[in-house]
């Protein structure tokens, strides 16, 4: 049984639900407009019942509350201290970490924000500098729909069905609906400006904890081929992995596949 409750943040009243699960506390970020109950299958699913899952929905997204001050939460730095503050709150001094495409960046943001990052798996998510973005995402419609402040109702359509893919759900098309369009055009500008870390580098530092980096092998808006060139210091299992016939959200479109991965990245972390 998911739960799900508000908290006060310093960025906003933030949505959060979590799993039935025990085990190791695990934070899961979603994407740019989307929302946490796109990780509805893990949530419901044998990863949930073993491990806590911890989902927020960012400010300005889902059933929280636009951020208090945008400028300050609406970029990858921004997310990252809402999503290090909701752990604080919770009392929880250690996690591994989930980032999906906009909540890969941020996963990376956190680390050496929030010392209790255990790893960090991403899907979706190019590490990289604010000087690689032309390298590390495919020109698509939905690259120039990422940035964009106000959404025609043609819009909410295709950024719905694009970010996903099959099966589509009507979920996904409110989570578009309902995200504050500040949201994606202050983060895009903040990125391309050079606001926040050189992802490449975090991912370089043979010090930080152990990267998962999963992709689906039609991915159709991050270079994978790309991502195959970053050097990773701590790279979990040696080697960057690939779902077949996959595309931007493996656990979402593949979660048989993409869920025992899951779970072995997890079974090789350990609370300190």
């Amino acid at each position: 049984m998911t739960k799900k409750y508000k908290l006060a943040t310093s960025h906003g009243d933030l949505a959060v639900r979590e799993s039935s699960g025990t085990d190791m506390p695990v934070m899961m970020i979603h994407g740019n407009s989307s929302m946490s109950e796109v990780f509805r299958n893990q949530f419901e699913g044998a990863i949930g019942a073993k491990y806590r899952l911890i989902a927020a929905d960012l400010p300005g997204h889902g059933e929280s509350a636009d951020a208090i001050d945008p400028d300050r939460s609406y970029n990858m730095p921004g997310y990252a201290d809402a999503m290090t503050e909701v752990l604080n709150l919770l009392e929880v001094t250690q996690a591994a970490v989930f980032g999906w495409s906009l909540g890969g960046h941020i996963g990376l943001e956190m680390i050496g924000r929030y010392p209790g990052v255990l790893g960090i798996m991403i899907t979706g998510t190019p590490p990289i500098a604010a000087h690689d973005l032309e390298n590390g995402f495919r020109p698509s419609p939905h690259m120039g729909l990422a940035g964009k402040r106000d959404f025609t109702p043609e819009d909410v359509d295709a950024y719905a069905h694009s970010t996903c893919g099959e099966p589509y759900d009507a979920m996904l098309h409110d989570a578009v609906a309902r995200t504050d369009g500040r949201a994606r055009e202050m983060m895009i500008a903040k990125f391309a400006a050079g606001v926040g870390r050189d992802q490449a580098a975090i991912v370089a530092d043979p010090s930080t904890p152990p990267i998962a980096i999963l992709n689906g092998a039609d991915e159709p808006f991050v270079n994978v081929a790309f991502v195959d060139t970053i050097p990773v210091g701590n790279l979990w299992e040696g080697h960057k992995l690939v779902i077949d016939k996959s595309g931007h959200a493996p656990f979402w479109d593949s979660p048989e596949r993409f869920d025992p991965i899951f779970d072995r990245f997890l079974r090789s972390l350990r609370l300190k």
